[in-house]
């Protein structure tokens, strides 16, 4: 099966942002993985899928606690 690939522009599409926030990601070290070929960047859709999964997040606070009386 052959891996599917997401362009910049395709990505930004996926998740409502701006392109340049990509770029700003890959210069930051931020984002998924990506493959530079030539000046074109790509993202293998394996790669996105596990950055997404990796995002995902739980309650941020401490579980409720009863008061004691």
């Amino acid at each position: 099966m052959a891996t599917r690939h997401l362009s910049q522009i395709e990505l930004a599409a996926r998740w409502n942002i701006s392109h340049r926030t990509l770029e700003r990601w890959r210069w930051t070290g931020e984002g998924p993985k990506f493959i530079k070929l030539g000046g074109r960047v790509i993202y293998r859709l394996e790669d996105v899928e596990a950055f997404e999964a990796e995002q995902i997040r739980g309650v941020d606070h401490e579980p409720h606690r009863p008061m004691s009386v």
